[in-house]
């Protein structure tokens, strides 16, 4: 084979577990995703019908029980009273087993519900990168159903923050 055929057939496949990284995030005014995951528990949530009334966050992390990713947790744990004083559901999503995220929600104390995107299926339905694994972090707030805000470089530490000065507006 011709050397620069070749080169450029590895580098076509090399681009191939990419080709996620290309998506584009649902932009505002659209409904929540008609998409089905299963939580922590291993019970189906249906994203579109939880969050048809008052304000749903669905937030996306990269991995459970990492650094930052425990950051963005625990800043929505720890303001989760005054997320809920505003009527506001909070999901959080990564591409970990129902198991990863039983135990991640368990250790911190979470008070919200952690969905299982193990086939990336959710992040592809809401346009949220992925590659390896791994979910581009990335928050998204609807209201009754429609997105009024999103996040497309979410904070660790400030994620809470954030949604709640959007909230004041």
């Amino acid at each position: 084979m011709n050397p620069l055929r070749a080169l450029s057939a590895v580098a076509g496949l090399l681009a191939l577990p990419f080709a996620a990284m290309a998506a584009e995030p649902i932009d505002t005014g659209a409904s929540i995703p008609v998409i089905t995951a299963k939580d922590q528990d291993g019970s189906d949530v249906k994203l579109a019908e939880a969050g048809k009334d008052g304000f749903t966050l669905v937030y996306f992390y990269p991995k459970a029980d990492t650094p930052g990713c425990t950051k963005q947790a625990c800043s929505l744990r720890d303001s989760y009273e005054k997320l809920t004083e505003q009527k506001v559901k909070v999901y959080g999503v990564s591409m970990d087993t129902v198991e990863a995220q039983k135990a991640f929600k368990e250790k911190y104390k979470l008070p919200f519900t952690l969905l299982s995107d193990k086939e990336g299926k959710v992040a592809d339905a809401f346009g949220v990168p992925h590659v390896g694994g791994v979910a581009k972090r990335q928050a998204f707030l609807f209201k009754e159903g429609k997105l009024v805000w999103r996040d497309l470089t979410a904070s660790t530490d400030e994620q809470a923050a954030d949604v709640l000065k959007e909230l004041e507006k």
